[in-house]
This record gives structure tokens, sequence and C-alpha cells, in this order.
């Protein structure tokens, strides 16, 4: 009988390993500070130069560099005792192929984490903190060291995922554009964009800022933020003494209480919201703040004869033209992303 129990685990650890050694894990890594000043002033001296002119130190710029390189080496050496490793560059991720089976490891802050993901299918992605005691990351609850518990229990299914919602804009020419916190409607330059927006049978001419819809993982970030500095106006006692209209002196019950507009990651909606809304004799402030859902989607139209734009997760490199007659529809997207936690 033990004899029997002994074949039989050991048949499996052979089985894991096989499998393990089969498997494709797809490393995702940026450029650091210093690399970025590399490729625009050429030589890490000008850079130093550049840098110290400005009476900063540059040295921090060194030992992030550093430390980072190392993480990645690291990382890829504990991947290539598990399996197939290939490297890629933030930059590729966009038209990289990600395989039906791969496992997506990222190292770096939880922007790279949030760019990656909106470009996988149903791939679990991995986000891998390289410096701790730098860097604060919601999606990075991983270090280095810890890849070789966290890659095999992955591979085996033994790992607890967490779906993500993500939002989808599509665009009456065929283009769309993912986004895993938030999408930007607006003007490149970020001046006044006009558009007429549509949310259920509700109507209206704009001229704002722009329009931020947010998923429930982007509900902490860019859209709290344009919640709270309307919530700040209309408690300050400067609003409680000017005499404006009573329609746009509501707070959405979104915006009250410690949450300040945050929502599951999983949350099966959307919010928008509308930054700096002008109201003038063509131009409304009433639908400035509402739930997209599959039922509900936000429909816009621009009125702007150029720099029209809708980029995804802070990325402007990144997006859409959105000139006079397109026509975007944002909703929730067909897939989900699934961060391994």
């Amino acid at each position: 009988m033990r004899l029997g129990n002994s074949n039989k685990s050991t048949r499996t650890q052979h089985a894991d390993q096989n499998h393990l050694g089969d498997a494709k894990l797809i490393l995702v890594k940026r450029r650091t500070r210093l690399e970025e000043l590399v490729v625009r002033y050429n030589t890490v001296q000008q850079a130093q130069f550049y840098i110290e002119r400005l009476g900063a130190d540059f040295s921090d710029y060194i030992e992030e560099d550093r430390r980072y390189r190392r993480s990645v080496q690291q990382a890829q050496h504990q991947l290539g005792q598990l399996g197939r490793v290939q490297t890629i560059d933030r930059e590729h991720v966009p038209n990289f192929i990600f395989g039906e089976h791969d496992i997506v490891v990222v190292v770096g802050q939880d922007g790279l984490v949030a760019n990656t993901l909106k470009y996988v299918t149903e791939q679990p992605l991995i986000g891998v903190n390289p410096d701790p005691m730098r860097w604060d990351g919601v999606l990075l609850p991983f270090t280095v060291e810890d890849l070789k518990m966290i890659i095999p229990d992955v591979m085996r299914k033994q790992r607890s995922l967490k779906e993500v919602t993500l939002a989808k804009v599509e665009l009456n020419d065929g283009q769309f554009l993912y986004g895993v916190n938030d999408l930007f409607i607006g003007r490149k330059t970020h001046v006044s964009a006009r558009y007429e927006v549509r949310l259920g049978s509700s109507v209206e001419q704009q001229s704002s800022s722009g329009i931020i819809v947010s998923t429930g993982l982007g509900s902490t970030g860019w859209f709290k933020s344009v919640l709270a500095g309307a919530a700040g106006i209309v408690g300050s006692e400067a609003w409680k003494h000017m005499h404006i209209n009573d329609d746009v002196n509501a707070v959405s019950p979104v915006t009250r209480g410690n949450k300040m507009g945050n929502f599951g990651w999983d949350a099966p909606y959307l919010y928008f919201t509308v930054r700096e809304p002008f109201p003038s004799r063509t131009t409304a402030v009433n639908l400035v703040f509402g739930q997209v859902h599959p039922k509900q989607p936000l429909r816009i139209v621009s009125q702007m004869p150029e720099d029209g734009v809708i980029f995804s997760d802070g990325v402007e490199q990144d997006f859409l033209e959105f000139n006079s007659g397109v026509e975007a529809t944002i909703g929730l997207a067909e897939k989900r992303g699934r961060l391994v936690v």
C-alpha cells in the first residue's frame, strides 16, 4: 500500500514537472526613468548633466534602475526554472499575440499592470512589485521571490483569480479600445470639447474639458479625484453663499461617505462624469453623471473639427481619433481581466 502511494506521488510530481516545462510564461517589463532619459539625451552622462542642472538627485535614478533591472533578472531566472519564458517590453504589448494557455507576469507599477491587462483575454495576470520600499501597488501583491510558489499554483488552477470588469468604446467606423481603469473622451489639448451626449432617453449638447468613464478598478483614481473636487466645492461655505441654479446644486449619492464613489472591480456597470461642463445658450449641464450598464450604453457624437481623442488608462499615445461626425458607443467589454491574488 505504501509503495503504491509512493509511486502515485512520484508520477504526479513528474507529470507536474512536465506540465511546468511545457508552459509559456510571458514576462512584461518597462523602461526605467533612467532608460527614458538615455533615449532622450543619448548617454547617461548627458542625462546626469540635465538632471543635476535642475537640482535633482541623479543617484535616485541610478538606484531605481539598478533595483528594477535586478528584479527583472531574478524574475527571468525564477520563471526559467518553471517553463519557457518570453520577455517583452511595454511598447510591444499592444501588438503581442498572447497564447490561450500563457501566464502573464508583469514586473512594474500599477500602470503597467493595467496597460497589459487590457490586451490579454483569458490569461491570468500576476502583478509583481520590483521594489516594495519604493512602490505602493494595489495591483502588485507579490514580490519576485513569490513567483516560484505562485506559478505552479496557477498552472494547477489552485490559485484564486479576481475578475476585473473592463470598459470598451466602439466607433461607428469599426475601431475600438479597451479601458481597465478609465476612458477619456475630449480634446488632445484638454481644452473645451464639444459633443452630443446620450444616455437612455436623455440627450444633451455639451461643452466641457472632457468625459471620464470609470470601471470599478479605476474608481479610486482619476474618477475619484473628479468627484472629490465636485463634492468639495458643493460642501464649501463659499458655494453655499453663491446663487446658482438649483439644477446643478445636487451631489450624487455615489460621492457621499468615505468611499467617494468607489465600486467593486467586478461590478457589472461603469460610471461616467463630465469634467468642468460649461452652461451656455447652446450647451447644458444636466447630463453630467450617470451609470453605464448593458441596457444603457453611453453614446457620444463628436463636434470637434480637430484634436478630438479617446484614450484609456492615462496612455495618451494609444488613442482613437474622435473628430466631427464620429460616434462612440461606450459600455462593458465582452471580456474580463483575471488578476492572480
